[in-house]
């Protein structure tokens, strides 16, 4: 299930295809150790064609139907490796995160070029434990300009401003 992402519209898809193609062009886009390395460009290219006319939803399909990701990863515990499988809600995440990541970024920048001041966290999807850290952020105003650049400098990794808050967390961001 995609988030609902209140403010995906033409106009911000725009900003989202500026934000992907400055990753590309700092070769800085976020790929998933998970992405079986002779598909990263298809991957790529669905990205790119989810943000210009889907949302996460299709991509996480496009992901699993073109079978993208390894079938099992190196896991280690303590000083031991073993091979595990992937998650099967793997495309999942994957699709959510980075469309939701663009889809913040591609916001913040429209917010920034609309000289709109400040960004709003919401729930765009239900989730039946949130957690607590992510609870409470919902309501939180968020700066554009630290956001998109917190966004841009911590690909794959939990940013500084906690938004996104990690994998399922279900919240985004809208415009006042």
């Amino acid at each position: 299930m995609s988030l609902n992402y209140r403010n995906l519209n033409e106009k911000t898809r725009k900003f989202m295809l500026e934000e992907v193609q400055y990753d590309i062009s700092n070769n800085n886009i976020y790929i998933s150790s998970r992405i079986l390395k002779n598909r990263l460009q298809d991957y790529i290219e669905l990205l790119i064609q989810a943000i210009s006319e889907y949302e996460d939803g299709w991509l996480a399909n496009e992901i699993r139907n073109n079978q993208l990701l390894k079938s099992q990863e190196e896991r280690r515990r303590g000083e031991k490796v073993f091979m595990a499988k992937v998650p099967v809600n793997a495309a999942e995440m994957l699709a959510e995160g980075e469309f939701n990541r663009y889809y913040t970024r591609g916001l913040c920048l429209r917010a920034l070029n609309e000289d709109i001041k400040n960004v709003i966290v919401y729930r765009a999807k239900q989730v039946l434990n949130p957690r607590p850290e992510s609870e409470q952020m919902v309501n939180k105003k968020l700066n554009p300009e630290a956001l998109i650049q917190d966004l841009r400098t911590h690909q794959g990794v939990e940013p500084a401003l906690g938004l996104p808050p990690g994998p399922n967390s279900g919240l985004s961001i809208k415009l006042p």
